[in-house]
């Protein structure tokens, strides 16, 4: 069984910084793309940041500049830095994986989720 577990949420003043990371345990795995969405109360989940297997990184308008995903492939782990934080990004983030697990004799592939970390940024 493969998870995902994420850590580095908190509490922080506007223009602070965080770290969040998000590292999948398991066996017999292998990780395509990986991302950050977010969910602020009342709203839809939404796609923060994502990068491929070989780097390539995607954000959304209201991140670029601000935000860095990037990724260990060798810990199967996604970090996401936020710098200069305002108060609309206070949020429930989630980390997400696009897995292929191998099993004896077949395999296939799911989107899975970690269990959400709070940022809160306040004024």
């Amino acid at each position: 069984q493969v998870q995902l577990v994420e850590s580095g949420g908190g509490l922080v003043q506007a223009g602070g910084s965080l770290r969040l990371s998000c590292a999948a345990s398991g066996s017999n795995f292998r990780i395509n793309t990986m991302g950050w969405y977010r969910q602020a109360p009342g709203k839809q989940r939404d796609l923060v940041a994502s990068i491929t297997s070989d780097g390539s990184t995607n954000y959304t308008d209201s991140v670029k500049g601000r935000f860095t995903i990037s990724r260990d492939n060798a810990r199967n782990t996604v970090y996401l830095q936020m710098s200069s934080l305002k108060p609309e990004d206070t949020a429930v983030y989630y980390c997400n994986a696009g897995i292929i697990v191998y099993r004896e004799t077949f395999s296939y592939s799911s989107a899975y989720w970690g269990q959400g970390t709070q940022v809160t940024v306040s004024a």
